[in-house]
């Protein structure tokens, strides 16, 4: 699993088009403000280990919530940080992983439409610990 980590002022964000045929149609459009936004690829080899590799992204995205004292936390499935893919179902199930062991955490948790393509903005925050890259 790859995850790139932004502390935003504001990010915005509308469906565009879909990109799995049997997904609920969505028209949507959101900004949310003060938040972490948080890029996820779930890769193949993330299937063998599922439980590990999702609270290893639960304990990683709560660490950069403490550190930047957010308590908003909005997740995007983003296909494009690796050139391994796991399946779609699979992928799904992750972010709901990582969606409820936040929650459970007491994060305020946002998740994108999955399966779309999205326009968006974001405005990205200064500091070294705005930008945070990691592998699992």
């Amino acid at each position: 699993m790859k995850l790139l980590m932004f502390n935003t002022g504001e990010f915005w964000y509308r469906t565009y088009s879909k990109t799995i045929e049997n997904t609920e149609s969505i028209s949507k459009e959101e900004t949310v403000k003060d938040s972490l936004v948080i890029f996820i690829h779930v890769e193949k080899e993330d299937e063998e280990k599922a439980g590990e590799i999702a609270k290893k992204a639960v304990d990683n995205i709560a660490w950069l919530a403490r550190k930047t004292s957010r308590s908003k936390i909005v997740l995007h499935s983003f296909a494009h940080l690796s050139n391994s893919k796991s399946s779609v179902e699979f992928a799904q199930i992750m972010l709901e992983k990582i969606q409820s062991g936040l929650k459970s955490n007491g994060y305020e948790v946002i998740t994108t439409p999955f399966g779309y393509f999205l326009e968006f903005q974001i405005h990205i925050m200064g500091e070294s610990l705005a930008k945070v890259w990691k592998a699992l």
